[in-house]
């Protein structure tokens, strides 16, 4: 589903944010990808999403290259940043039809999809309202319903439960087990550690650009690195 090959990413100045990056993620999988601040995470979402271009490899998205073949990549791909950049002039149902539009999702469809999404993440009454009323909260829960309405091939998320409510966040973990049920990938970063543990199939942690370990969960669960590692970013978040 996706494979970043040898994924290098040095910014003008010459500071190195990855070096020699590369990993796997297999259909079906929600794959966890955890490093602190400043670590090189988000960069290599962000590249992986194809909203920034990189300086060396290969990042390959259901079989297509994102340099060779961007808007193909693209369309099989949903990005959520920390904090989505949603257009504010525009209502949220109105936002849901522009993205259903994009995508060529049949009214009849969008209509059924729309109304259970904006159900289950208890938005419906708010869909009326222009987007820049929106908490973050509320945001988030648009954008989340924007990406699962297109049921894309690989959903990237970086750190989705950010201002989300318990309620929210879980629907969002059953919809991402429903959503790699039919064969799409996750992707994404959390800073909690009890998120990663439980909802993650695989776990890969990066420190200083530089890839520290990876592999199944199950089999990472009371390794020092991993603690070591979300201790870090407890620190960082005080």
């Amino acid at each position: 589903m996706l494979r970043i090959e040898h994924y290098s990413k040095t910014y003008p100045g010459g500071k190195v944010a990855v070096d020699d990056l590369s990993l796997e993620v297999r259909p079906g999988e929600i794959f966890g990808f955890i490093g602190h601040n400043g670590a090189g995470k988000t960069t290599t979402l962000r590249a992986v999403a194809g909203v920034m271009d990189f300086t060396e490899g290969r990042i390959v998205i259901d079989g297509h290259d994102i340099r060779k073949e961007p808007v193909a990549a693209k369309r099989v791909t949903a990005f959520l940043p920390d904090n989505p950049d949603l257009y504010e002039f525009m209502t949220g149902i109105d936002y849901l039809n522009f993205i259903a539009d994009l995508y060529d999702i049949p009214a009849e469809e969008r209509t059924r999809l729309i109304g259970y999404y904006g159900d289950a993440f208890e938005i419906t009454g708010n869909l009326g309202s222009p987007i820049g009323s929106y908490s973050h909260g509320m945001r988030q829960k648009l954008a989340l319903i924007s990406a699962f309405i297109r049921k894309p091939r690989l959903l990237i998320l970086d750190e989705p439960f950010v201002g989300l409510d318990p309620s929210a966040a879980h629907v969002m973990k059953g919809e991402l087990a429903r959503l790699c049920e039919s064969g799409s990938a996750v992707f994404f970063s959390t800073h909690v550690l009890e998120v990663a543990e439980k909802l993650c199939d695989k776990i890969a942690i990066i420190r200083g650009g530089k890839l520290v370990t990876c592999g199944p969960t199950e089999e990472l669960v009371g390794d020092s690195s991993l603690e070591e590692v979300f201790l870090e970013l407890e620190e960082d978040a005080q």
